[in-house]
């Protein structure tokens, strides 16, 4: 038999307000991102586990309040003073406690974005108590940042997840799929992006439509 031609293609991931699916384990997040201009202090903190739209919504907000986006890892090489002369997201803030320079750039960030009286929003997966930053004063005011979280998803958002991941490969599942894996899969945006990794992989190299049965064949032998 031939070998199956595998094409991989690009995954682009739609990130606009209208991709974004509003439901209980997200609609208080989404509210906060929305009414950006009366966060108290001008700052937010949104928490989430992987995949579960943080990202997303930091796009959503740069979008409204015309923020950059910069990666809390990337700070000590920017240039603070530009950075804090508008609205600001920095993500994956928990990622960088312990990196001594880091810290001292998102401090000093912090610091300068208020007192210019500028917005800026902070990602993470945990609430801020959690990320052992080394930084006393970094700590303190994290701490004291009102935070928003996302939660794991419901069986309806997770759906919708589902759906949203396979159309960022390219992928058209026929309709009995995606209410097959809700039910089979683990309630968590990991698993999620798992199985659609997983389902992708496996309909490339079989050359089989990604249906039920196909499906089945991957969480019956996983």
């Amino acid at each position: 038999m031939a070998e199956q031609l595998s094409f991989d293609l690009p995954v682009r991931e739609a990130r606009g307000r209208e991709d974004f699916f509003v439901s209980p384990a997200n609609a208080e997040a989404v509210a906060m991102i929305e009414g950006w201009q009366g966060w108290p202090s001008h700052k937010l903190v949104l928490t989430g586990p992987p995949g579960s739209g943080k990202t997303h919504l930091v796009h959503v907000w740069a979008a409204l309040s015309g923020a950059r986006i910069v990666s809390a890892a990337d700070l000590p090489e920017a240039d603070i003073p530009d950075l804090a002369s508008g609205p600001v997201a920095i993500e994956d803030c928990d990622a960088i406690a312990g990196n001594r320079p880091a810290e001292e750039a998102l401090f000093h960030l912090h610091n300068l974005a208020m007192a210019e009286g500028r917005s800026i929003l902070f990602t993470a997966e945990k609430p801020a108590n959690l990320w052992n930053l080394t930084l006393p004063d970094l700590a303190s005011r994290m701490q004291g940042t009102p935070a928003s979280p996302l939660h794991e998803p419901d069986d309806t958002l997770l759906g919708v997840v589902l759906m949203k991941l396979l159309a960022d490969r390219q992928l058209s599942p026929t309709p009995n799929t995606v209410p097959y894996l809700v039910r089979r899969i683990d309630r968590s945006f990991a698993a999620a992006r798992d199985v659609v990794a997983r389902l992708d992989s496996l309909s490339l190299s079989t050359g089989r439509p990604i249906n039920r049965a196909l499906a089945a064949k991957l969480l019956d032998n996983a």
